[in-house]
This record gives structure tokens, C-alpha cells and sequence, in this order.
């Protein structure tokens, strides 16, 4: 059989402890999690990483894994050491290990882990037995343990290692920018399932993975005077851990507009004229968050060149409102007709002379 080399699995080195190990299992099972990643190759490879946290996290199987020595390459074949062969293993054994139901539908663990570790998963190890230290339980086996048998101090306490705080982006408008009304905003949140069963087994409201993903809508009123790239804390809108305990939620804003954009912290708008136009001048009706106004446009005009419109741009934080940048953007005309190719002729011939 091949050899599993589960250290580079989760991109760790082998004298990594065990807080180095637990996160980088966390990172790579977020990424590749179902709910997260819906690509084949995500299957496997969430299965991969839950083997090898399965060993790595426990301190007796990650000992039996080392004794083997360091000098093994993932892919080498593999002969299992004498004493570790033909152990029973049977994940849906009514006296073994908890929440391997839906794990064993993805074809369960390898050749290689249950002649190593089937002894150990065979059914001899109760409840009370299995690791705790990890911090959550209930999908033990896959290294994702999200039940609540923890003390009841713990339990009422967040978790040191849990950070319940969620951060997402949101578009905005620039009339959401400048409207008193609040807007609306929707995302996905993936938590903890708080309904695992506490002394393990399969959980069907989050299908035995430990996690649950749900559409969360909060109402938002945007503060005046906030701008792209900077945040709104809404207090306890984030995570729960099931114990009482919220999060933080943080949006990140960026404007996401047809019409108005931030040049640094210009706020600017197109205006489009004709080359005849920039060349003689023009009056022109634009709108404007404001409303609509009649602006001049001086003969000799350049395009890029910004007309400052004071007073109708977004509001201040301290009151009033900030400047609307007009930005002059000449259009060529492309479906001339004949006497309007022949009059640009005209003025080439002109500009030559």
C-alpha cells in the first residue's frame, strides 16, 4: 500500500505542535469544506486532511505514526510494521467512533490509516476516552469536533481559540452613500452546528461535517461620511459559539457605482461632450445626487480636465457635503455623415496650414 506522508498533507513540519497543526487543519478544512468548495478535487482532499488530522491531533496515534520513523516519502510503498496488521475496522460500529457515519459514505479512511490505527477505532474506545483538548467535539474522528461536552466553565465562557468575529465586503451605491435610509445586506455565514448530538454520532442538521452555513439579512444605516475601504462595526451581528456568545460583524465598503467613483478622495463624475463642444464651449444639464443643474462648459475645455461642482458631492461626517468633481470626457462622434466628415476635413485642412 502506499505510504501517507499526513505532515505534508497539512503543510506542516514534523516537530510542529499541536496548536500548529490544529490550525493549519482548520484553514485547510475551511477551504475545501463542501458547503465551501464545490470542485471534485475538494472531496478528496477534505478527506485527506480530516485523515491526517485524525492522527496528528491525537497524541497515542500521532506516537504510533512517528515510530515508524521520518525517512518514509508520500507514494513509497508501504508494509505495515509486524503487530499492526488485520486490525478490525468498522466506523459504523454502535460501540465505536462517533460522527464517522457520513465520513464513511466518502469512502472512509485509508488502506494505510486502518493498518495503523484500526485497533484503536475498532469499538474499545469509549465516549468518555476520546480526546477532548482539541476544543470541540461531536465530529471527533474527522478532526472537526462541534458538540458541547465541554465543562460547564468552559461552556460558559467563548473559547480562547475561537474567533467569533465575521468581516465581509458590501456594495454600496453612491446613493446608498447619501440617503438617511438604511440598506440592506445579505450574506453567507458558515458556523458551528449547535445541535450535534453532545456525546458524538451522526448529526443530520449539519450531515455529520460539523458545520452549518446559512443566509444571514442585516439592515444597515451607513454612517455619514464613511468611504471606500473603510468599516462598520455591527456589535454582536457576527458568529455564535451555541454558549451565548456573539461575534462582531464587519463591513468592509466598497462602492460599487456606474456612474460616480472616488479618484483618492476626489469624488468624480463623467460628463461626455462632443469635440465641437470642448472647441466652442457648451451649456450642459447634469444630473447630480442633488438633483439636476445647468452647468457651463468653457470654450477650450480638455478632456480629463474636472469642473469642481461645490456642495453636491456625499455627506460630511461633521455635516454638510463634500465636493462633486466633474471630469470632462470628450467623445468622438462614430457615425458621421458625409457633410460632418467633410466639415472635420475642413478643420484638419485648418490646423494644417
Amino acid at each position: 500500500m502506499e505510504y501517507k506522508d499526513y505532515y505534508e498533507t497539512l503543510g506542516v513540519k514534523r516537530e510542529a505542535t499541536e496548536a500548529e497543526i490544529k490550525s493549519a487543519y482548520r484553514k485547510l478544512a475551511r477551504k475545501y469544506h463542501p458547503d465551501v468548495n464545490k470542485t471534485k478535487e475538494a472531496e478528496k482532499k477534505f478527506k485527506e486532511i480530516n485523515e491526517a488530522y485524525e492522527v496528528l491531533g491525537d497524541k497515542e496515534k500521532r506516537q504510533r505514526y512517528d515510530s515508524l520513523g521520518a525517512n518514509w516519502q508520500g507514494g513509497a510503498d508501504f508494509t505495515p510494521p509486524p503487530g499492526f496488521e488485520n486490525f478490525s475496522f468498522n466506523f459504523n460500529n454502535a460501540g465505536g467512533t462517533q460522527g464517522f457515519s457520513s465520513f464513511d459514505g466518502m469512502g472512509g479512511f485509508s488502506d494505510f490509516f486502518s493498518s495503523l490505527f484500526g485497533d484503536m477505532m475498532s469499538g474499545q474506545r469509549t465516549a468518555g476516552s476520546r480526546r477532548k483538548k482539541s476544543g470541540f467535539t461531536g465530529f471527533e474522528g474527522m478532526g472537526m469536533n462541534f458538540g458541547h461536552n465541554e465543562s460547564a466553565s468552559r461552556a460558559s465562557q467563548k473559547q480562547d481559540d475561537d474567533n467569533l468575529d465575521s468581516t465581509k465586503t458590501v456594495n454600496v451605491t453612491a446613493k446608498d452613500l447619501f440617503s438617511d435610509n438604511p440598506i440592506k445586506v445579505t450574506f453567507k455565514e458558515m458556523e458551528k452546528c449547535k445541535v450535534c448530538p453532545p456525546n458524538g454520532g451522526y448529526c443530520s442538521n449539519c450531515q455529520g461535517t460539523g458545520i452549518t452555513s446559512k443566509t444571514k439579512t442585516v439592515n444597515v444605516k451607513l454612517p455619514k461620511g464613511i468611504r471606500q475601504g473603510q468599516k462598520i462595526r455591527l456589535k454582536g451581528e457576527g458568529k455564535s459559539d451555541g454558549y451565548g456568545n456573539n461575534g462582531d460583524l464587519y463591513l468592509i465598503i466598497n462602492i460599487n457605482d456606474s456612474k460616480y467613483r472616488f479618484e483618492g478622495d476626489k469624488f468624480v463624475t463623467d460628463i461626455e461632450i462632443s469635440p465641437s463642444e470642448a472647441a466652442l464651449g457648451v451649456q450642459k444639464d447634469i444630473e447630480t445626487l442633488h438633483g439636476k443643474i445647468n452647468i457651463k462648459i468653457p470654450a477650450g475645455t480638455s478632456s480629463g480636465q474636472a469642473l469642481r461642482l461645490k456642495n453636491l458631492g456625499l455627506p460630511l461626517k461633521d455635516g454638510g457635503y463634500g465636493d462633486l468633481n466633474a471630469k470632462i470626457k470628450i467623445v468622438i462622434p462614430k457615425n458621421l455623415s458625409e457633410k460632418q466628415k467633410d466639415l472635420y476635413r475642413q478643420l484638419r485642412d485648418l490646423e494644417q496650414l
